[in-house]
């Protein structure tokens, strides 16, 4: 299961588990798309990997399984 984490990693946007602003890689780096597309040119510094939106959990489950809060945040991105 997705961990739907709460923010941008890069400039720390709130990223609610609806957004259709969210992307992901396959490690679930989490970036909102104005950072993916303009300061990481669609390439996830973490690993390299693609990225591609986050699928929305739907509301009924987000009940049973909650989105993370824990929050991933590395200011340095915004300088690549």
């Amino acid at each position: 299961m997705l961990e739907l984490r709460p923010n941008c990693e890069c400039c720390n946007t709130d990223l609610p588990p609806e957004s259709e602003n969210a992307v992901i890689c396959s490690f679930e780096c989490t970036f909102c798309r104005t950072c993916a597309d303009e300061v990481l040119h669609n390439t996830c510094p973490n690993c390299n990997g693609e990225f591609a939106p986050r699928p929305r959990r739907p509301t009924d489950a987000l009940l049973k399984h909650p989105a993370s809060n824990r929050r991933v945040f590395n200011p340095k991105l915004q300088a690549r």
